[in-house]
Formats: structure tokens, C-alpha cells, sequence
């Protein structure tokens, strides 16, 4: 499918890669690694053409399509958001505005003549195209790929132009999805998503037809979906089998290797070099001696640059807060709303010392809210917040780069803690945090928006407040900063609340979960995957953790340990549970035995009018046909509705059915009498 051959590529005198091969077939899920500046984008560059090599050569196989999703900005014009979910076709894309346009032309005629029954016509014409070229199914397979993304039906109409960057790229990630080209290229894409659409998309890619070439920080992410690495080191491409942990101990192997061969070469070198200093003034000798250089010559470019260890996680000691009282914050009969939005009514929250908190739940459910009412950012308009006994909280959110003082560079800025921390202490946390050598010296005021963040974050971790709430720290950190959070943040002892769509930095951090839906806070006393057991998310859990008979095995766990006390009483409450799921699945069924009957009657309809609109004596009657026209053009805007609303109650109930049997005790075998 694709294949790089002998491929070099320099800038500003610094080579990013040099005579590097790569190849994928159909099917391959490649993650490509490296630090920041390694060339991953760059790579991305060459593939797409946009750039260059300075040497080698890059071909694909004739045919083979490729989407590609940028980390940052994609460019919208007048779309609405479901038009750039599927404006991956220029001839669509045509027929549907020219629809558009032949609609407003028809609706703004003041009166019948020969121009608007041509304009019917035409009309009548383009739906044929449009649905010859798959116009309606791409549109409802681009609403399901939208509503997993976590748009609402109400935005699917709106212009694109109002949403902000990261919605956009939601619309444009729907639209390759829509798309399914042969190569997938994604860059950085879980970024822009919320924990439930990344594990949305995360499930969904796993069944992607296509080969997929993954740019991504995420951990969790890269195990999940990829069955291969390609880093990018010292100019050059290491390619390695299996997901990224895998990738890890391989690596490991491999530099051990790449250390030995190197000193075993160096002891050769220093063996031949001590027969030339021995020998190289004696005439006999001479020869041999000049033989012996041209073979250390040989070796020492045969060695090339020495082999470097990849980076290990910092190990500062980080300066610690002062002891608070058990209770740290308290939230009592919190009421908050935006507008008519209502966010909170009544709501409660403690958090007590030590806790290790992660807010989770779908995106607009209030969890940054939450946040900032914890933060004091907000003010809640009824209800009270209480802090604890010494309690000082920080609130780590794109705003603290506010705080940064533009005229000092970076080391200076970082110096200016309260906490009595050496030079060359910071200089360790900044390089940690992707500031390294003379970057260190940079002003503030030329940093990108991800410095500055990384930047607040370094002075934060400083100089810690004893409670600690945290809004996506992990943004715009490499896998190696991502680790020296984590590393600092388990030497942290104090209370921390935060929220992430980072699985593995959830599953590092967090001992206590925070469920937050429709304004309602739901407590689990545990780490993450005590949170997956007890909500009964074994397909969730399938696609974090483990494979299905893992998720089973959890599942039945839980209902084995749940306390119930005697077990007549555990049987009265399986039986409870049993009828729960029975309404639930009936409820699920109904559903979609009444969409189905609502398509079969709109489709029968729609056949009745356009065999009506076929017939000559139609057009004879102006009205008539205008009539006609407007209801086909309503029935075409409901079915995808219905067809969309279809298929997310059929993927629910077959979710449904799934995790039930997943989550199904086994048989209790009978003792014997």
C-alpha cells in the first residue's frame, strides 16, 4: 500500500531522518512515537506530499485512498456541521449545494410559471443524483459517527463556523470516519475528545476496515488499537511489533543489544589501536600497522552515532504542601445553572485528604463546572462551598498562563516559587516538561499556548497547594512528560480532583471516581476499574482493560461480591435486577420495532411519490406538483432522521444483549444432598 525507500530529510543543517525504509500493507495499525521534534509530523508531511524528501523516494499503490485528520485547525467555510461530515466527495458536495440553491430558488418565486416548473424538475433530478451517489446513507452514517462524537441532533445543522476548534475537528474526524479510506492518518486525535468519545471512537477504529497510521500521547489509546510501533530516534526508524507496552520491553532488549555491540566494537577499536601505536614506527611493521588504521576506519563508520538509552522518568523529590484537616472541601445544596441551562440543583460534594478524584461522565454533563465551583472560579448562585482546615487550593486550567510574566524567560519565570528549590532542580522538572538546553532562556512572551500551559504546570507541581484540581493536565505532553507527572503526582500528599480523557494517567492517579450525568453525582470508592466493575460496563471495560472473558470475569465478581446479605435476600435483589433488564431490553425492542414501521411507511410513500412525479399528466397541474415536491422534500430530511435514530437504538440493544450476557453469573452448581 505504502512504502518509503531511502528516505532523508534535513532542516537548518539539523537531519530528521536519514536513508530511513518504511512499508504498510492493508490492515496494519501503526503508532508512531518519538519526542516533540523527533518528525512525526513531518513524516506526515512527506506522505501527503506536502513536502519533499531531500533524498529517497515514497510510492503508493495506484487507487489507494487516504484521510488525514491535523492535530490543530482544519478549515471550514458555510457548512453546517453535517455537511463537513460528509463533504469528502467533490461531486456530492456540488449536488447538494446546487439542491440548495434550486430550493431557495423555488421557495423565493412569487408566483408559478415555466421557470419554477423547470426549477422542479431540476430539483427532482439532483435528489435522483444525489441519492445515486449515496447522498442519504452517507448522511445517516455520518449523524451515528456525530453522535458518538458527542454532538447533540441539534448541532448537526448548525454552522460549522460557530463551534470552536475542537468541535470542528470532532466534524472533520466524523468525516473520515464516513470516508473509510484505505489509509488512515490521524494526528494527535484524541486531543479534542471528552473520555466517552475517545472510548467511542477507540471501540469503533478497532473494527476499521482500512490501515491506520496513529500519531498519539495517549498510552491507554496506542495498546488498544495498535498491533504495531515505528519510533523515530536519532534520525532514524525503529520498528517494532505488538502495542506500545510491548514496544517498551522490546526496546529495552534492543538497546542492551545496541550497548553491547557498540562496546564490543569500541574494545576491537582499542585492540587495533594498540597494535598501531606498537608497530607504526617499525619498518616491518608498518604495513600492517596502516592496514589495521583503514580497518579501525571502517569500523568506526560501520558504528555510526553511539546508541542512546531512551529517557527515564525524572527523579526529583518534589517539594511537598502543608497538612490539611481530613475534610477538605465541602459543597452543600449547590445550585448553578447558564441561563435557562440548568447544571446543578441541590448538589452535594466532600472530598476529604488524600483522596486521588477523577470526574467523569459525557461531555456538557458539568464536570468542568464542577471544577470550577471546587476552584472558587464560579460562584454558585445558591449553596454553599467550605474549605477545610488549612487549606489552600490551586486550579490548574488554560487561564493560569495568565499569570505568567511575559518579560521573563522561562527559567526565571519557573525560579519564582516560594518553595526554596535549586537551579539546577528546575532545570530538571522544565526538561521533563519538553524545555530543554537553551529553551530555558526563551521569553514567555514568544511561548505557543502548550508551552505556557506546560510552563503553569511546572510551577504548579513547585509549589503545590494542599488541594490540587487539575482540568486535562495531560494536554499537549508527550508519553515521557505524561510519566513525569504521574511520577510527581504520586509523591503529592495532597488532595487531588481532576478530570482526563487519558486512560492510563486515570488509571495511575485516580482512587476514587466521580460519575457526573444530568447534574446528578454518583460516588465510587475506588480506583477506575472498580468504577467499570460496579457500574455493570463490562463492554467498557472490554475496551480499556482486557479482552471480553476479562470483562466477564469482572462483571461476575461484582455480583458475587456485592453485599446482599442472606442469600434469600441476594435472590430477591438478582430477581429485581433480572426484571430491570427484561423492561429495560423490552423497552430497547419497542423502540426499534417503531422506527422500523415509521421507515417501511415513509419509504412506501416516498415510492408512491415518485412514481406520481414520473407521470407526464402531473405537471400539467402547477400546484400539484409543487405540493408533491415539498412533501418528497420533507420525507428526505425525516427518513435519515429515522434511519439515524434506527441504527443508535439497534447498536443499544445489541450493546445491550452483549453486556448482559458478558455480565451473566455462571450457574451455581447444586450441592449435593
Amino acid at each position: 500500500m505504502l512504502t518509503l525507500a531511502g528516505i532523508t530529510k534535513a532542516y537548518g543543517g539539523r537531519t530528521l531522518f536519514a536513508d530511513v525504509t518504511l512499508a504498510m500493507v492493508h490492515g496494519d495499525r501503526v503508532g508512531l512515537v518519538g519526542p516533540n521534534g523527533a518528525g512525526k509530523s513531518t513524516l506526515f508531511k512527506l506522505i501527503l506530499g506536502e513536502e519533499q524528501p531531500d533524498a529517497g523516494g515514497i510510492t503508493m499503490l495506484r487507487g489507494t485512498t487516504v484521510g488525514f485528520l491535523p492535530q490543530e485547525s482544519a478549515p471550514v467555510g458555510d457548512e453546517t456541521v453535517l455537511e463537513v461530515a460528509t463533504s469528502f466527495s467533490r461531486e456530492l458536495c456540488d449536488v447538494r449545494a446546487e439542491m440548495k440553491a434550486t430550493q431557495a430558488k423555488i421557495a423565493g418565486e412569487a408566483r408559478l410559471g415555466q421557470e419554477t416548473h423547470e426549477a422542479e424538475a431540476h430539483l427532482h433530478d439532483l435528489r435522483a443524483r444525489f441519492d445515486a451517489l449515496g447522498g442519504h446513507r452517507m448522511e445517516a452514517q455520518a449523524k451515528k459517527y456525530l453522535a458518538g462524537l458527542a454532538f447533540r441532533e441539534a448541532d448537526f445543522d448548525r454552522p460549522a463556523r460557530e463551534l470552536s476548534g475542537g468541535w470542528i475537528m470532532r466534524a472533520h474526524l466524523a468525516r473520515l470516519l464516513v470516508q473509510q479510506p484505505d489509509l488512515l492518518m490521524l494526528d494527535e486525535p484524541t486531543n479534542h475528545l471528552d473520555l466517552e468519545a475517545l472510548l467511542w471512537l477507540q471501540g469503533h477504529l478497532k473494527g476499521y476496515p482500512g490501515a491506520i497510521l496513529l500519531i498519539s500521547h495517549d498510552r491507554e489509546f496506542l495498546n488498544q488499537l495498535v498491533t504495531g510501533i515505528v519510533e523515530i530516534r536519532q534520525s532514524r526508524i525503529f520498528r517494532y511489533t505488538g502495542n506500545y507496552d510491548s514496544f517498551l520491553t522490546q526496546r529495552e532488549a534492543n538497546e542492551q543489544q545496541l550497548i553491547a555491540n557498540w562496546k564490543s566494537k569500541e574494545r576491537e577499536i582499542a585492540h587495533l589501536q594498540e597494535f598501531v601505536d606498537r608497530f607504526r614506527a617499525k619498518n616491518t611493521k608498518a604495513t600492517q600497522a596502516q592496514s589495521k588504521l583503514k580497518q579501525i576506519e571502517r569500523i568506526r563508520e560501520e558504528m555510526g552515532e553511539p546508541p542512546q538509552a531512551a529517557e527515564k522518568t525524572i527523579g526529583f523529590r518534589f517539594p511537598q504542601p502543608q497538612r490539611s484537616g481530613q475534610r477538605v472541601i465541602k459543597l452543600e445544596n449547590i445550585h448553578h445553572a447558564y441561563g435557562p441551562v440548568r447544571v446543578y440543583e441541590g448538589m452535594e460534594f466532600l472530598a476529604e485528604r488524600g483522596q486521588r478524584i477523577v470526574l467523569v461522565g459525557p461531555n456538557g454533563a458539568g464536570k468542568s463546572t464542577l471544577l470550577k465551583l471546587l476552584a472558587g472560579v464560579l460562584r454558585p448562585q445558591a449553596g454553599e462551598r467550605t474549605l477545610g482546615h488549612n487549606v489552600k487550593a490551586g486550579y490548574y486550567a488554560q487561564h493560569r498562563v495568565e499569570m505568567l510574566k511575559p518579560e521573563r524567560t522561562v527559567l526565571e519565570e519557573a525560579l519564582d516559587t516560594p518553595q526554596r528549590v535549586t537551579e539546577q532542580a528546575v532545570r530538571t522538572v522544565l526538561g521533563s516538561f519538553l524545555f530543554r538546553g537553551d529553551d530555558v532562556f526563551k521569553p514567555v512572551s514568544v511561548l505557543s499556548g502548550g508551552e505556557k500551559s506546560r510552563l503553569a504546570l511546572v510551577k504548579l507541581l513547585l509549589d503545590p497547594p494542599n488541594l490540587l484540581l487539575m482540568d486535562e493536565p495531560t494536554t499537549h505532553l508527550d508519553i515521557s512528560s505524561i510519566d513525569a507527572l504521574i511520577e510527581a503526582l504520586r509523591q503529592y500528599e495532597g488532595t487531588l480532583v481532576f478530570i482526563s480523557h487519558d486512560v492510563h494517567f486515570i488509571r495511575a492517579m485516580a482512587n476514587h471516581v466521580v460519575h457526573v450525568r444530568a447534574g446528578r453525582l454518583t460516588h465510587y470508592p475506588g480506583d477506575y476499574q472498580y468504577y467499570l466493575d460496579k457500574t455493570g460496563q463490562a463492554a467498557r471495560a472490554g475496551l480499556t482493560s482486557g479482552d471480553r472473558a476479562d470483562a466477564a470475569s469482572s462483571a461476575a465478581r461484582t455480583v458475587a461480591t456485592d453485599p446482599g446479605g442472606s442469600r434469600k435476600e441476594q435472590r430477591r435483589q438478582e430477581a429485581e435486577q433480572r426484571q430491570a433488564r427484561a423492561r429495560e431490553r423490552r423497552a430497547l425492542e419497542q423502540r426499534v420495532k417503531e422506527l422500523e414501521a415509521k421507515i417501511a411507511a415513509l419509504e412506501a410513500r416516498e415510492r408512491e411519490l415518485v412514481a406520481e412525479l414520473e407521470k407526464p399528466e402531473t405537471y400539467a397541474s402547477g400546484g400539484r406538483c409543487m405540493e408533491l415536491n415539498r412533501e418528497l422534500t420533507h420525507l428526505h430530511q425525516d427518513l435519515p432522521l429515522l434511519h439515524a435514530d434506527w441504527e443508535a437504538a439497534a447498536t443499544a440493544l445489541q450493546a445491550f444483549d452483549d453486556v448482559s450476557a458478558w455480565a451473566r453469573p455462571q450457574a451455581r452448581p447444586v450441592a449435593p444432598s
